[in-house]
């Protein structure tokens, strides 16, 4: 028998070195993972009795059935390894990052011969130049194809010089959008000097270009050549427009991440300005989650860990909104990362710091309007079931269940049971039934067996759960509901009513009144039927319920439909279940060379018994 976690025991055995404690709960479950200087000092603060450290961790500290630990050789190595345990595992009590983004990077192959210029989602370390990260995917490719156009680089994948001559230059050089490096049309030097044109255009420079397409435009011009003049006027707005985008500059020219964050006490958002070479190419806000009771310094350092563990071009400068623990140990990890110095700075003053205020405001104004979308959406499902409650008269609604049946004319009797908890479905907890005493078309016979297989069953995951000493919540019947919604009206909530009494439980039953058009017009609540407003979110949910009930049962019916006529002429055939009607089709190519083959033939067929074969050409010979 395995032996008990001595926590006290433990504790003293904790080495005064740095590293990573991982803190489990009674199913073994990850359920936070810290990094420490001294593991012996940090993990035992967690059991002493602190006043004021917040009742998130003292939940946490309940919970606790065991921890463990990895050593480290320093706190920068505790720091990484901290890192992956954290987005391995994703911890629930770890303030986490939620986002999954990657960013388009230009990517310009300057190792080779020939150059390209490219759309890349991965920074890698393959003696290519990159530029970025940008936000917008899409203004990227514009970008990526307007140098191509203006400098008449080429896209594709031939290797050169070495292939220069052995195929045709492809439809981009007839269009007059490549030069032809394929085909021997250019020389290496010439290339040379228009991937130093674009790379003059990706860092910013754009008044070379812009003064050699006026010049080409006005020359087409004067030579009556409209069509090309035309060309170099689009592309000389095109370069324009690219230029005007970047207004925000900063004479540093340098590589910055601008960060602030806004949060209360439920949520938080990052704002990111990116900076490259002194200009402001984007922004992007992230949401972190678990960030309850934990102050703006720390989620603002969890961030930085999991986005810079994450993110492939680490800028040289961070701006923070303030201090954070552990600043030196994370300047030295992302100067690591980055094979140069970062610097993570606090600006008080000037510029830096209406950067900074400008992306505060961003980052407060996201925040704000997730509240009004939370709140809307609070209304469609708290706010619903609270107006349900006040029409029926009860309290303390979290978990509604409702039923219905489905068949055609009595055929495949089936039932269904969706879940609804705060007012949104949980549908890992939806349920089917085939009906399995019931015979022709008797929807309330149908859905007192429904309902009293659902119910039995949860009492016997209690009763078992309850003699192995296991939680019921573990249980996939045992949480009842708090409300049952029948689809109907006084019949059906009469059997719901009936088997609850036989089985000795007490729940409200409530019924979706329809009319004649089949949609509900009110509730049926202890022997009285109650208008319900069809304006309010309380109508709307039931409705949404109900619908969901009915499509649920539709689409078991329907399957089950689909796999009855499903049927072979072999089904028919005694001895003959699904792997020897596997054989046979294997075997032969269709049900028509069965019937015409002979006995021997028959006989030498694979997982097909002698005495099996004789029955199956019987059958097709049979008088």
């Amino acid at each position: 028998m395995e032996e008990k976690f001595n926590v006290q025991e433990e504790l003293k055995k904790l080495p005064n070195q740095p590293g990573v404690y991982i803190m489990r709960d009674e199913n073994d479950t990850i359920m936070y993972v810290g990094k420490a200087v001294n593991l012996h000092n940090r993990v035992r603060s967690y059991f002493r009795k602190i006043v004021g450290r917040g009742p998130q961790i003292d939940r946490m500290v309940a919970q606790i059935a065991r921890f463990e630990y990895i050593v480290t050789d320093s706190e920068l190595e505790a720091l990484v390894l901290e890192n992956n345990l954290i987005k391995e595992n994703s911890p629930r009590y770890n303030t986490m990052l939620k986002d999954d983004k990657t960013y388009p990077y230009i990517k310009v192959t300057v190792s080779e011969a020939f150059p390209r210029i490219l759309f890349s989602r991965l920074m890698k370390k393959d003696k290519s130049k990159y530029y970025g990260p940008f936000t917008s995917a899409a203004a990227v490719k514009d970008t990526i194809e307007l140098i191509n156009k203006i400098y008449g680089l080429r896209t594709c994948n031939r290797v050169l010089p070495r292939d220069i001559g052995t195929q045709r230059p492809c439809l981009n050089y007839h269009m007059g959008r490549c030069s032809a490096p394929c085909d021997g049309n250019i020389s290496q030097e010439d290339y040379a000097e228009k991937i130093a044109g674009a790379l003059n255009f990706l860092e910013g420079n754009y008044s070379p270009i812009i003064k050699m397409l006026t010049e080409k435009m006005e020359a087409a011009s004067e030579e009556m050549e409209f069509e090309r003049a035309a060309t170099y006027r689009d592309l000389l707005n095109s370069v324009k427009q690219v230029s005007q985008k970047q207004k925000m500059t900063d004479a540093a020219m340098e590589d910055k991440d601008i960060l602030a964050i806004a949060s209360d006490e439920n949520d938080a958002v990052v704002q990111v300005f990116f900076v490259r070479d002194g200009r402001l190419i984007g922004r992007e806000h992230f949401y972190m989650t678990h960030v309850s009771e934990n102050p703006q310094a720390e989620i603002l350092l969890n961030f930085v860990k999991q986005f810079y563990a994450g993110t492939p071009f680490i800028p040289r400068e961070l701006m923070l909104p303030e201090q954070i623990e552990d600043m030196d140990i994370i300047e030295k990890w992302l100067s690591g990362r980055k094979g140069s110095r970062v610097y993570l700075t606090v600006p008080e003053r000037g510029q830096k710091e209406k950067l900074m205020e400008l992306a505060a405001q961003n980052a407060q104004l996201i925040l704000s309007k997730d509240k009004e979308r939370l709140k809307r959406e609070e209304g469609r499902t708290i706010g619903a079931v609270k107006e349900i409650e006040s029409l029926l008269g009860i309290k303390g609604i979290v978990r509604m269940e409702a039923y219905d049946i489905s068949n055609i004319s009595g055929f495949a009797n089936v039932g269904s049971m969706v879940v609804y908890e705060k007012g949104k479905p949980k549908k890992s907890d939806y349920r089917k039934f085939r009906i399995k005493t019931v015979t022709g078309p008797d929807d309330y016979a149908c859905m007192k067996e429904v309902l009293t297989r659902r119910l039995m069953h949860g009492l016997e995951e209690r009763t078992d759960f309850e003699i192995r000493n296991i939680d019921a919540r573990f249980g996939s019947f045992t949480k009842f509901p708090d409300l049952i919604l029948m689809d109907g009206g006084r019949g059906q909530v009469n059997i719901c009513l009936q088997v609850l009494e036989e089985l000795g439980i007490n729940i409200p039953v409530c019924g979706m009144v329809k009319d004649d058009n089949h949609r509900t017009r009110g509730l049926y609540f202890n022997n009285q039927e109650l208008p319900i407003d069809r304006r309010s979110e309380g109508f709307k949910l039931i409705t949404r319920i109900q619908d969901e009930a009915h499509r649920f049962a539709i689409e078991y019916h329907r399957s089950l439909r689909s796999k009855s006529q499903v049927k072979s002429s072999l089904d028919d055939i005694p001895g003959i279940g699904p792997s020897r009607r596997k054989a046979l089709m294997k075997y032969f190519r269709s049900i028509e060379e069965i019937r015409n083959a002979d006995l021997e033939t028959l006989q030498n067929v694979p997982d097909i018994p002698t005495n099996q074969a004789q029955i199956i050409y019987d059958y097709f010979h049979k008088p």
